[in-house]
């Protein structure tokens, strides 16, 4: 075994990678950009060392500079993670030029399955069923245009190198073509340096089931069951779980067998991944091979109480294959679930900036937190926004969901807008629990997995008060208790009055609503009521009547451990929350999280703009495409400019017909957050 192991990666997979070091008694050895200085993976390794500037392309891609930290560092061996370096065959040979072991395969076996279009022909070569499509060298726009009205619309484009939905479009007619190739191109540039593509027949509905593959360097090769990645938006898993519960027994074993002979068909070593598309029906084609370990990992290693990345190590080392196919024995079901840095509301729209505040529930047999980032740490603009993944385990799926549903619920991200309330919908929509989602269904019913203008019900805003009301007498007493008088009746904070019964206000607000609640009683004992408003507001469910005011009596509040226990009209709830000086979050009855803002009890006016002279940039980023200049008359949604941030393009759009008065960015150019990037003539 290796004494000291290099991790050519950073966030969440160096993480991963350095515990299991940690485990075997091997030296970890991190390396970091200046974007990362003090990054989680750099905290956790043995020791780190800077490679360079924040971009991917001045650090994590230098594969030169990585194999010289790895010599001075005295490594035997680097382990790429997934990303990055990960599948490229140029830094996997020049590893082994340089005597230091690759942890994956073979250069020769990345570079045929490392590209989709080589593997595509070699599956072709040995037999194994394929999408219609192109996967040839000549990528003449004119002829991929011929060769996609060979195979019909829809169609898909894909980027010949590379993964994780990058360089991927839809196109369902000949007039969108040359747009969606033109962006995916450049997508696939910027992400791999690579702007090759291939196309494919789109097959309607269906499902992506991948199964994990094994090899050593002794000539044994095995698979470790399937994983089902099927909740996608844009190509980007967001659910993933094994077993499927669309395979049977008899499909299962023949797509294994499948998954098997594809990775021999390259003599594979050490860990890789077979992926499918299922039809309906059952049928299924090879997609491609991703030569590495796989985001999702995890969920396989909860049922089949392994660890890959130990394998991953000593099958480098040399060693063997731990089991053989027989011995493969799986136990439950796993779920994952991607905690990202996102803003599900305004189209998914990357976040970055500090972690105020980072809750995860408690690790266990059940509950597993793979996290790339700590409470005060920063999502890097540079990067990829995950946070953390979300994996459970239970005997079967109807526990594990019930599981993933409660972990969620004692999630808590405080900086960066988060996709926390979007995944506890997920997780309780029909289409995941009765398991009959496929890769396009997201984005085909999207609405149905975001909260809209949902307001919250007279339930959600009762409790949410209660927990309020008991926060503010916990900071009052916590006052007295540091206070020259801790006995002071000036220090109670329960409204009494002589004569009649003291009132507070609680105000909640969401967005633009506000509401007023009325809370009458002392410490843990209280009678709340709100008016409700007309219900065109929108504020609470019109039947809840207009003008009507409601009632609620509640007994033995308390808080503990993140949940709040009250009866509520005499029924008993368990309610999980969260609170601080300006938030309070509630679930209630199973139901997605309500988020408010704490408000002062005086009513405010909102001095809001509507910010329709101008486009801003949503975050820092680079300009790629200018489509507008000075003086151009543009239509409302008319797309203006598109820029690259956090490893995907973000199309700008005018927000109101009228005349450009100036473009203040130009094609290369990086921008700020809040940059003015095209300003209108006024009234025009």
């Amino acid at each position: 075994m290796f004494d000291t192991v290099l991790i050519a990666n950073r966030g969440e997979i160096a993480c991963r990678v350095i515990r299991t070091c940690r485990k075997l008694g091997i030296r970890s050895v991190a390396v970091f950009s200046e974007a990362d200085a003090n990054a989680r993976h750099v905290r956790r390794a043995d020791v780190a060392y800077p490679i360079g500037g924040s971009r991917p392309v001045e650090s994590y891609l230098r594969g030169d500079v990585i194999l010289e930290v790895a010599k001075r560092a005295g490594a035997q061996a680097i382990h790429p993670g997934y990303g990055f370096l990960s599948e490229n065959a140029t830094f996997a040979r020049a590893c082994r030029d340089a005597g230091v072991v690759f942890i994956g395969p073979k250069p020769e076996s990345i570079e045929a399955m490392g590209s989709k279009a080589e593997a595509k022909a070699l599956m072709e070569k040995h037999g194994v069923p394929l999408v219609p499509g192109y996967h040839g060298e000549d990528q003449n726009e004119k002829t991929l245009l011929a060769q996609a009205k060979k195979i019909g619309f829809p169609l898909m484009i894909k980027a010949a190198a590379g993964g994780g939905g990058k360089g991927m479009r839809i196109v369902r007619s000949e007039k969108e073509f040359a747009d969606a190739l033109a962006s995916a191109q450049r997508e696939a540039s910027s992400s791999f340096g690579d702007a090759r593509m291939i196309l494919e027949r789109y097959i309607e509905h269906p499902r992506h089931i991948e199964f994990q593959v094994f090899g050593d360097t002794h000539g044994n090769m095995i698979h470790l069951n399937e994983r089902e990645c099927s909740a996608q938006r844009r190509y980007q898993k967001i659910l993933e779980e094994t077993p499927s519960p669309f395979l049977d027994a008899q499909r299962r074993a023949a797509m294994g067998a499948a998954a098997v002979a594809a990775a021999k068909a390259v003599d594979y070593v050490g860990a890789g991944t077979v992926e499918f598309i299922v039809g309906a029906n059952g049928d299924f084609h090879f997609m491609e091979m991703n030569t590495r370990l796989q985001v999702e990992h995890p969920v396989t290693e909860e049922t089949l109480g392994l660890d890959l990345v130990e394998w991953q190590l000593r099958i480098a080392a040399g060693g063997p294959l731990p089991l053989t196919q027989d011995q493969v024995r799986a136990n439950g079901h796993a779920i994952e679930v991607r905690l990202y840095a996102e803003d599900p509301e305004q189209n998914f729209l990357p976040g970055s900036g500090k972690i105020e505040k980072l809750a995860f529930p408690q690790s266990s047999r059940h509950v597993r937190i793979d996290a790339g980032v700590d409470q005060g740490d920063s999502v890097s603009i540079f990067y990829d926004p995950m946070i953390a993944k979300l994996i459970v385990w239970d005997e079967d799926r109807p526990r594990a969901l019930a599981r993933v549903r409660e972990a969620l619920a004692q999630c808590e991200v405080v900086g960066p807008k988060s996709n926390i309330a979007f995944l506890e919908r997920l997780v309780r929509h029909p289409a995941i629990v009765d398991a009959t989602i496929d890769t396009g269904y997201l984005d085909r019913h999207l609405d149905e997995f975001l909260a809209g203008d949902a307001p919250p019900s007279p339930a959600e805003l009762f409790a949410a008060a209660t927990v309020v009301l008991l926060d503010e007498e916990r900071t009052v007493r916590e006052t007295a208790r540091a206070s020259a008088d801790p006995h002071s009746p000036w220090n109670i904070a329960d409204a009494w009055r002589i004569g009649h019964p003291g009132k507070r206000l609680v105000v909640l607000m969401q967005g633009t609503h506000r509401y007023e609640i009325e809370a009458f009683g002392h410490p843990s004992d209280y009678s709340l009521r709100v008016t409700i408003p007309h219900p065109a507001s929108g504020h609470l469910p019109p039947e809840a009547g207009e003008g009507k005011i409601l009632r609620c009596r509640v007994q033995h509040a308390r808080t503990e451990n993140g949940c709040l226990f009250a009866h509520f009209d005499h029924e008993a709830r368990r309610t999980y929350v969260a609170i601080d000086d300006h938030r309070v979050q509630v679930h209630v009855d199973d139901a997605a999280r309500q988020v408010f803002t704490r408000a002062p009890a005086f009513a405010f006016e909102s001095s809001g703009t509507e910010g329709g002279n101008q486009v801003i940039a949503p975050m820092p980023g680079r300009i790629v495409l200018i489509k507008a200049k000075a003086g151009d008359e543009v239509q409302r949604d008319q797309e203006l400019l598109v820029m690259e941030a956090m490893k995907m393009e973000l199309t700008l759009r005018a927000p109101r017909a009228g005349r450009i008065e100036s473009v203040n960015a130009a094609s290369g150019d990086f921008v700020e957050a809040d940059a003015v990037l095209v300003k209108f003539l006024a009234g025009q």
